[in-house]
Formats: structure tokens, sequence, C-alpha cells
């Protein structure tokens, strides 16, 4: 909901709705509320609160003027403050739509979801069809992993105005979110075609999103594509960089996914998961040197388990399997449910002939009774 539509709305109606007060002074409160909220739209906060302020001395406790003051404090960015006057307000007006709205707002900035749909179902109650409302509470619903209340409520949405674009981009991410890429494709596609056909930029997050899809099913040529659209909307987009490199990862063209890590360095050269993944591009390359360099910039930054494996996966392939088994033991003590730690542990004792330590290695994991497809295929292979 707009300020506009919101300020509007509260215009509309009588500014307050005491019948104690003389004419004089409803026509003095409406008078100083129009122009706090105008103070307001214009982003002149403290003036604004001075109106509402103002109202409170006349009545203390005017429905516009608390509200007036939740909005402005939660303009202000003094979210708990706000919450205080919404509260305040739905103490003396119960069902106050503006009220319920704005606190609901503020409990979804406090990540207090479960709250704030508790408050939004109160303004269904008195506008049921109120399609801002209907887009906040799936969100809400999506980020308490509520998968069902979250769909059906953007699916209401869809029924009610069916190009809605928040609630497509709300499916895309809830299906997303719970690792139902396909599903999530088909509602960013649709995104992308209804923007073509308003004939305007689709926004360049959903030709991420599109390449993010394509990344996790492992379509990585389609998935260039849309980050290549991406990138040509923005050149230094690190979503559209890091989509490209790890797109050539997966198709194993390593020099193409070097260029774009390196490129994210240029402007972040102390993004840690960047630098390892720089080093992993090195050492697939057998440019041993280079490799070694950027594991070691990401852990000056601080300990990473993976520059770490990086460096003992270099020590392996130098022949220093001894090193390399230090290393992978180590790391299992800090992080023992990592099963990729086993699997490398075990490949160290097959290249020093150790089969019966390969197996021991794997078996270690086993008994921590986490069924593994991996382990139980090296195992086999073994």
């Amino acid at each position: 909901m707009s300020d506009d539509m919101e300020n509007a709305g509260r215009q509309a109606k009588p500014a307050n709705e005491n019948t104690s007060l003389s004419s004089s002074e409803s026509q003095k409160i409406t008078d100083i509320s129009k122009n706090g909220y105008q103070l307001l739209k214009e982003n002149r906060v403290s003036e604004a609160i001075d109106c509402f302020t103002n109202i409170l001395l006349i009545d203390e406790n005017n429905n516009y003027a608390l509200v007036g003051l939740g909005d402005a404090t939660r303009k202000n960015g003094s979210i708990r403050d706000a919450v205080k006057y919404y509260q305040r307000c739905l103490a003396h007006h119960p069902g106050n739509n503006y009220a319920l709205f704005g606190l609901a707002d503020c409990y979804k900035v406090l990540n207090q979801y479960q709250k704030a749909i508790e408050i939004w179902e109160q303004y269904l109650l008195h506008d049921d069809k109120n399609i801002t409302v209907l887009t906040r509470i799936a969100d809400a619903y999506r980020k308490v992993r509520d998968f069902v209340n979250s769909k059906n409520t953007y699916k209401k949405v869809l029924l009610m105005e069916e190009a809605n674009p928040y609630a497509i981009i709300g499916l895309g991410h809830l299906h997303y979110d719970f690792k139902e890429y396909k599903e999530a494709l088909f509602y960013w596609e649709k995104m992308l075609n209804n923007a073509a056909q308003d004939k305007c930029n689709v926004d360049i997050r959903v030709l991420t999103s599109i390449g993010n899809c394509h990344r996790k099913l492992k379509t990585f040529k389609e998935g260039i594509a849309y980050f290549e659209a991406a990138l040509r909307r923005e050149n230094q987009n690190f979503y559209a960089l890091f989509g490209l490199a790890d797109c050539y990862r997966g198709l194993n063209q390593i020099e193409n996914s070097l260029e774009y890590w390196n490129r994210i360095l240029e402007h972040d050269p102390k993004n840690k998961m960047i630098l390892t993944r720089t080093g992993d591009a090195y050492r697939n390359l057998k440019d041993f040197d280079n490799a070694k360099l950027y594991y070691e910039r990401a852990l000056n930054i601080e300990f990473d388990t993976y520059a770490v494996m990086g460096l003992a996966l270099l020590s392996r392939e130098l022949g220093k399997h001894d090193d390399a088994v230090i290393s992978f033991n180590r790391l299992i003590q800090q992080d023992n449910k990592n099963y990729r730690l086993y699997i490398e542990l075990a490949d160290c004792y097959l290249k020093m002939n150790d089969r019966r330590k390969a197996v021991q290695a794997l078996e270690e994991f086993q008994k921590l009774g986490i069924k593994n497809e991996k382990i139980s295929e090296k195992l086999d292979n073994i």
C-alpha cells in the first residue's frame, strides 16, 4: 500500500472520533492532521512528529495522531517505538485498519513473522480482498517455511489478479526455497513473459533467478544466456558474475569460470568464498602456485574449511599424501558430518595403496548414523 493511498484513505474520514471536542477543536485537529501527513509525504519526519504530538495535546488518544506517529517513527527506523504507537491506537480504537497495517509491517521488519500474520489476518476481517495484505501474508508464511499456506495465499491473489507480479515472484521464491526448481522456473518465466507483453524491461532479478534455477537443475548452458542478459544490464552485478562463473565451472570450462571469479574479486577482493573458488579453478588448471596463493588469501581473512580442503587437495596432487591425510583428519575433527572430507581422505589412502584405511575412513562416517549415497557408492567401488 503506497503512502498516497494510505493518506488519501485517512483524510477521507474525520480526523477524530471524540464527540466531547468542540467543532473548532475538531477542525483544528483535521487541519493539523492533514499537514502532518503532507509533511510525512515530503519526508519531513521531525516536523510531522511535532504536528501529531500537538494533536495529542488536544485529544490524547486521537487515532490519526497515533497512527501518524507510528508511521513517522517507523519511517525514522524506530520500529519498536512505532509498535507502541500502533498498539496504543488499537487499544482505544480496535480494528483501526491503518494501525493494523502499520503494526504488521513493523513485526515483519522485526522478523516476527507469526505476529505479523496474526495482525494481517485481523486486517482481513475488515477487508478480505486486499491484495497488498494477502501478498504480505503469503510472504510471511514463506519466511516461516509454511509452504502450503504460503502457496494457497499467493494462489488466492492470482485468482483475483492473474498477472499480479508480487504473487508470481513470491511463488517463484517459494518453490526455489523448497528446492522445487522446475516449478520455480515456471513462475519466473511467466514473469518474464508478462514483462515482454507489457513491452517493459524485466527486472534484472528475474533474469538472475531464472539463471539460478538452471544452475540448480544443472542445465548450465541455458542458465548462461540469462546471466549474460543480466550482465548486459549491469556489468558488475554480483549474481550474474557468480552465476556465469558457476555455470562454466559446471560445464568444466575452467578458464571461463576463472575469468568471472576474478571479475568479482576486482570489486570484492576479500570475499572468502570467491577466493576459495578461484583457488579451486587454478588447482584444476594445474596452476598450483596461484591456487596456493588464493587459498592462503582466503585463510588470511579467517579460517575457512574449503580453503584448508583446497590446500589439502593441493598437497595430494603434489604427492604429499601424509600432509593431506593430516589436514583432512583435522578438518574431520572440526566438521565430522561433512561427508566430502571422508571421501577425500579415503582417496588419499587409495593414492597411498592403503585400501584398509580408505574403507576405515568411510566406515567412520557411517558410524555417525547418517545415510549418504556417495559414501555408499565409494565403499562399493573400493
